[in-house]
């Protein structure tokens, strides 16, 4: 019984020496310590470890390699509760270490905020995970300090580090936090383990370029923003190549509460929930541009955007009425814009909005104003002609238009100018001005590098014909035949030219070629008829004529009179 008696008292002796061995600060500070479990894309468990706040919003450090290839991650705190973790960071995986942010539900958390840097010698502490009572600690020196650089050191300890205690906390003797632990390896970890500088940890931040960065997409939770506005900006440009939808309307989300009088933030989303939700969208991107509006100092740029947006909307979506996004409106926003300040870019838009009302002169007037500046191009030009001629306008003056829209454009006309030549040419042809057109068409053909359809070859033979340039209107249309030989219209121009230069034989062979695609249109009979005529086939040619005037074509009336009686 005595021997009993004496066995638990050493016990208790024995653990109360070891609970004055555990510093004083510990109680407290283990708390902000906490186990860590990620998972993969198919919700199984991929890795587990610890990590330790390091301020009371969440914010967090652990090692990259528990993260990396995790699509979802939680930790489970001191008190044995669960928390998702929410973003990313920062990352490096040369020092393996990662900052993340934890969802806390809006309350403050247990961190370590107080710092140090020890020195060789010192006694320190490694503070583990445990959801228990009693203190789990270890303690060790250091044994070598080495920079990462000025500020930021890396640490060798003289400590055996446990499996389960990597990226735990290391405190020195006065309670001060200043590394994130690290296994040796080999025989080494018996005796030895390794830390990062928390400050080094700490200082991992997301930048601008940080959305193309293969260490941090390597990890599958969302990031972080930076926490420059520009620099967030830009991220949030690059992010929506790589973010799918929930992830960026996450970002956006961050981005909004993180720069609450930042209109871009507004705006951005807006313009996501446009392209996302049709439907819903619309009230959704009238409420985050009407929040933009009230925050911006520059107010005539919200108005330029809500503008633009719609007029964008309308274009790929048509207009509605019941939400008011409609023309109407996008012209309110953008009169609301020019009215602050009269920009070119925003008298373009103006006219472009004006244009889709069908209010052609409030357009004309629009292009026409921004071409008298400095930002006058080939486009505004263009829309200021297609706005002329849709009032009617004579076509010499559409015409003149245009010619300064083509004087603006690089020479040699590259392809993204090439329709404006194009649509000269169409009035060229309707003023009968074809050698003109036909020289567009060359233009048009080397811009498109020889990449065109038997219509284009068509419409530039029907100019070299009226140019009385036979042989490049029978090359033409020869290349329209060989591209497209089931198109009757093509036989019936080669027939035609043909004619016209006296070879009534290929004329005659085109058009029976024509007939056997075609024996409805009476052209190819009464054309037929006239080679026919010239070859001294009377018979033939009587026949044609009167297999034309069968199809309904009068006028084979007088060649009928002349030649057939």
């Amino acid at each position: 019984m005595k021997k009993n008696t004496l066995l638990v008292l050493c016990c208790f002796l024995f653990t109360q020496m070891a609970m004055a061995q555990a510093p004083k600060w510990l109680e407290k500070s283990k708390r902000a310590v906490f186990s860590i479990v990620t998972y993969d894309e198919g919700g199984n468990i991929l890795n587990n470890g610890n990590g330790f706040f390091v301020a009371d919003n969440g914010t967090a450090v652990s090692d990259y390699t528990i993260f990396k290839g995790a699509a979802r991650a939680v930790v489970i705190d001191s008190d044995g509760k669960q928390l998702n973790v929410d973003a990313i960071l920062g990352a490096n995986s040369l020092y393996d270490v990662v900052k993340f942010r934890v969802n806390t539900e809006g309350k403050k958390v247990a961190a370590l905020t107080e710092t140090a840097v020890p020195a060789t010698g010192e006694e320190v502490y490694l503070m583990a995970y445990s959801t228990k009572k009693e203190q789990n600690f270890a303690k060790g020196t250091i044994e070598a300090v080495t920079d990462i650089s000025d500020a930021d050191k890396y640490y060798t300890l003289a400590m055996k580090l446990e499996e389960k205690s990597v990226s735990c906390p290391l405190m020195t003797a006065d309670g001060k936090l200043f590394g994130v632990s690290q296994k040796a390896d080999g025989n080494l970890a018996e005796t030895k383990c390794y830390a990062v500088g928390t400050s080094y940890a700490t200082a991992l931040e997301i930048v601008a370029l940080s959305a193309n960065d293969p260490v941090l997409n390597s990890i599958g939770i969302r990031k972080g923003l930076p926490v420059n506005e520009e620099q967030a900006l830009v991220f949030l440009i690059m992010a929506s190549s790589h973010y799918n939808g929930e992830k960026y309307e996450a970002l956006l989300n961050d981005f909004v509460m993180q720069f609450p009088n930042s209109a871009d933030g507004y705006i951005r989303r807006a313009e996501y929930y446009l392209y996302n939700d049709t439907v819903a969208g619309i009230d959704k991107a009238n409420a985050d541009f009407a929040q933009a509006l009230a925050v911006s100092t520059a107010k005539e740029e919200v108005h330029y955007t809500t503008a633009k947006t719609i007029y964008s909307y309308i274009i790929n979506h048509g207009a509605d009425e019941s939400k008011n996004w409609t023309a109407d409106r996008a012209f309110d926003e953008i009169e609301k814009a020019i009215a602050i300040n009269p920009l070119p870019v925003y008298l373009s838009l103006q006219g472009d909005i004006a244009y889709m009302k069908q209010d052609y002169q409030s357009a004309y007037n629009s292009y026409i104003q921004v071409t008298k500046t400095e930002f006058a191009s080939q486009a505004l030009f263009f829309s200021a002609a297609k706005s002329k001629e849709q009032l009617g306008a004579e076509p010499q003056e559409v015409l003149a238009l245009l010619d300064s829209c083509v004087a603006r454009c690089p020479k040699p006309l590259m392809y993204a100018d090439a329709p404006y030549v194009l649509e000269r040419a169409r009035l060229y042809m309707e003023t009968e001005q074809y050698r003109k057109a036909m020289l567009d068409y060359d233009a048009y053909y080397a811009a498109a590098n020889g990449s065109v359809n038997d219509y284009f070859f068509y419409l530039r033979e029907q100019a070299s014909l009226g140019a009385r340039q036979y042989q490049r209107a029978l090359d033409d249309i020869a290349k329209c035949i060989e591209m497209n030989p089931n198109e009757p219209l093509y036989h019936l121009e080669l027939g035609l030219i043909n004619l016209r230069v006296a070879r009534y034989e290929q004329s005659i062979e085109a058009l029976n070629n024509g007939i056997k695609l075609d024996g409805s249109n009476p052209d190819f009979y009464r054309l037929r008829g006239i080679a026919q005529v010239q070859l001294k086939q009377k018979n033939e040619a009587c026949a044609s004529f009167a297999k034309a005037k069968e199809l309904g074509s009068e006028e084979v009336d007088e060649l009928i009179e002349k030649n057939c009686k």
